[in-house]
């Protein structure tokens, strides 16, 4: 019996790992493929496989012709029909990626959000926003279970070395991470992780209604996970994975979360500590045989995670950190009102213009100095930062800074300005 049920627990596991399953989705969401029609290397058909479609030229898609599952050209308005590339090079090799055709201009855009969500640029945004504006002790203690979830997770795919879905079946709909390894979806662990962390912080602390708060998280999560999918990033069962793996990773955060930021506080060592703990998780990382780009990640992660503590001990050992009392809890949305709204968006706005400027000076000066010191040549960036001795030291030194900057250096400059 036991046997039995293994044995369907492996071919669940086989079927969900299908890329022939995300392309469906894909065509489902009318993500269409211009794969050359021509046989695989499996020897199967185009037509014999789902997400696989003839090359279209350019002249009639301009003309608001369609190809359907069968290869005929059909006819849809060209408002309906869309050829595109991904967005962003691969991170890696630079490739551009091959032009595909979007049938449905909504998913696609909604999709695009989702996974935005889980992208460097969304934390850039989001983080501060939350500290400088809603609520600092919210927002260190998410940017802890962050920086750990994605160093699990990254960590995971290095040593699990899973391959993305075949392309084809699956449309590259996104190539920016197309050269990582892809089981656990990190996406889906940060697009669970962050929502339901922050559930879990506010709930109680602010006032709202429980099914709210839940139901936010949970469409924020889902809209992350499928995103991937959709992408074709991931198979299913690698996002359903993260999505799984993540929640372990909240359970465990759920108990230890307030002991570490106390301890990041007042603690004794806790710089000595913070610096320690952070940089062995990167060499640990970076100790696998290849070079992949999912370790830089893991070091940005750990760098960022590692200023914004070092900042908290900062705050608090200079009388900087205004946490309110217990007893002024719950906390009631303040009613929104044009000064209200004007001073978040001017502290949004200096804040995130100090991060950014910090970022570009820290990238200019630190990979050329790097390179300098180690004796390699900085006129290719991208290969120099194939180097691990490049890159995990520029990482943590770019983003260690970074995240100083946002939970130390502008709360100081918000007092200066009287905008604190």
């Amino acid at each position: 019996m036991a046997t039995d049920a293994f044995k369907r627990f492996v071919e669940t596991c086989h079927y969900l790992q299908d890329p022939r399953l995300v392309a469906k989705f894909q065509h489902l969401c009318g993500v269409r493929g211009t794969f050359p029609d021509k046989a695989n290397d499996d020897g199967a058909s185009a037509h014999g496989c789902p997400g696989l479609r003839q090359r279209i030229p350019r002249d009639d898609v301009s003309n608001g012709a369609s190809v359907h599952a069968n290869g005929v050209k059909g006819d849809s308005r060209p408002d309906e029909t869309a050829r595109a590339k991904p967005l962003r090079r691969n991170s890696l090799t630079g490739d551009v990626g091959q032009e595909f055709l979007i049938h449905n201009n909504f998913l696609f855009y909604l999709f695009t959000f989702g996974t935005e969500l889980g992208n460097e640029m969304f934390f850039i945004v989001f983080f501060p926003f939350l500290f400088w504006n809603v609520d600092a002790l919210v927002s260190r203690r998410l940017i802890v279970v962050w920086a750990w979830n994605l160093f699990v997770g990254q960590s995971t795919k290095d040593m699990v070395r899973w391959s993305r879905p075949a392309s084809p079946p699956v449309v590259k709909v996104e190539v920016f991470y197309n050269s990582e390894y892809s089981m656990p979806s990190t996406h889906a662990m940060t697009g669970t992780a962050i929502p339901f962390c922050l559930f879990m912080l506010t709930y109680g602390r602010w006032q709202y209604p429980f099914l709210f708060g839940f139901g936010v998280a949970l469409c924020w999560s889902i809209l992350v996970c499928v995103s991937r999918v959709y992408m074709g990033m991931h198979s299913v069962l690698e996002v359903i994975t993260g999505f799984l793996y993540s929640l372990l990773i909240l359970a465990f955060f759920h108990h230890v979360l307030g002991k570490i930021d106390d301890f990041y506080m007042d603690g004794a060592y806790a710089p000595l500590v913070i610096i320690l703990s952070h940089v062995s998780l990167g060499l640990v990382a970076f100790s696998l045989d290849s070079w992949s780009t999912s370790r830089g990640d893991t070091a940005q992660a750990l760098g960022t995670g590692a200023g914004s503590a070092l900042a908290t001990y900062a705050n608090y050992q200079l009388g900087l950190l205004a946490d309110p009392p217990l007893s002024s809890l719950p906390f009631a949305l303040p009613p929104l009102c044009v000064g209200l709204v004007a001073r978040s968006l001017l502290r949004f706005a200096i804040g995130v213009g100090v991060i950014l400027i910090t970022r570009l000076v820290m990238k200019a000066v630190t990979i050329p100095f790097l390179c300098r010191v180690l004796g390699l040549p900085a006129e290719d960036v991208r290969q120099a930062r194939q180097h691990m001795e490049v890159e995990l030291p520029y990482r943590y030194i770019v983003y260690s800074v970074v995240g100083f900057t946002c939970v130390c250096v502008v709360p100081l400059l918000f007092r200066i300005v009287n905008l604190a």
